[in-house]
């Protein structure tokens, strides 16, 4: 099927609606006034509209060519966008990125390092998802994300894993919460009776996960790290946090952290990609984190 509408002919729509006759447009474009005519009025003829009016020496568009040039332009800027896109994949460096963090970690430390990737290169599109539990894992297994942060270690499949931290989890409650007048350290038994607050796993492909959660009773359940710190200092229940993620909640009297007979383990987080992923942007955030201090 052809199309009378052209690239060529959008671009001429745009110059002669900018500069406001069809002699400016034709210096703009380099071309004679006769071709700018020629092609206004083939495009009005293959499509049946009048595109412009005359108003003294000016030409104005009409409701058919504003609708024309309105969406005109959001072709000519996806063009532009594609032949970008396109170079840089020659180039070696991706036209998206996309990077995933697990909840446990705060996301302050990735915006600084997008600041200073945006001086060199600012027509990157760079996505950033939060992911919980087995959902960081299966980001990068399903290609979802090219670089995951926050992640545990698993054996094969083709991934680079590199440590980034260690992370203590100590168990919680808001002052006003039962537990906080327990006998220490708190047993199992005593914990079971309480409503423990989760964050749901984001695995899309595979069964959740859940852990360090003791209680026999329903959860609550939310979407992030974030919003678990939220809900117990409400007091609307209790669990295991990660101590650098509550150390302001701790210090302002929002939670108390409570020793627990069985003590759980610290946790090792990963940053981790794909080996065969030899793209630019991805190397370079590999490199500027590889330098962070997470702790």
């Amino acid at each position: 099927m052809k199309y009378p509408i052209t690239l060529d002919a959008l671009e001429v729509l745009d110059a002669i609606a900018r500069k406001g006759s069809f002699a400016a447009a034709a210096n703009e474009l380099y071309r004679v006034p006769s071709a700018i005519s020629y092609t206004v009025q083939k495009l009005e003829q293959d499509l049946d509209v009048v595109l412009f009016r005359k108003e003294g020496r000016k030409a104005v568009l009409t409701e058919a060519g504003k609708v024309l040039l309105e969406q005109g332009r959001e072709i000519l800027d996806a063009t532009e966008r594609l032949a970008i896109a396109a170079k840089k994949t020659h180039s070696g460096w991706e036209p998206v990125f996309n990077i995933a963090i697990d909840s446990i970690l705060s996301f302050d430390f990735i915006y600084p390092l997008i600041a200073r990737f945006y001086e060199l290169l600012p027509d990157i599109e760079i996505n950033i998802y939060e992911e919980v539990l087995g959902g960081a894992q299966e980001a990068i297994t399903s290609n979802r994300a090219d670089l995951v942060i926050g992640t545990g270690a698993a054996p094969g499949q083709g991934i680079k894993y590199q440590k980034i931290r260690q992370v203590e989890w100590v168990f919680a409650v808001a002052p006003g919460h039962e537990l906080a007048r327990a006998p220490l350290p708190l047993s199992r038994q005593l914990i079971e009776q309480h409503r423990f607050i989760v964050v749901r796993d984001s695995s899309r492909n595979q069964a959740p996960q859940s852990r360090r959660v003791f209680s026999k009773r329903p959860v609550l359940s939310v979407p992030s790290v974030e919003e678990k710190i939220h809900a117990l200092c409400s007091g609307l229940g209790v669990g295991f946090l990660p101590a650098h993620r509550i150390q302001e909640s701790l210090e302002r009297g929002l939670l108390i952290a409570l020793p627990v007979e069985d003590t759980i383990a610290t946790e090792t987080m990963n940053m981790a990609w794909k080996t065969t992923n030899k793209g630019k942007v991805l190397h370079w955030f590999i490199e500027q984190l590889s330098q962070h201090d997470f702790t």
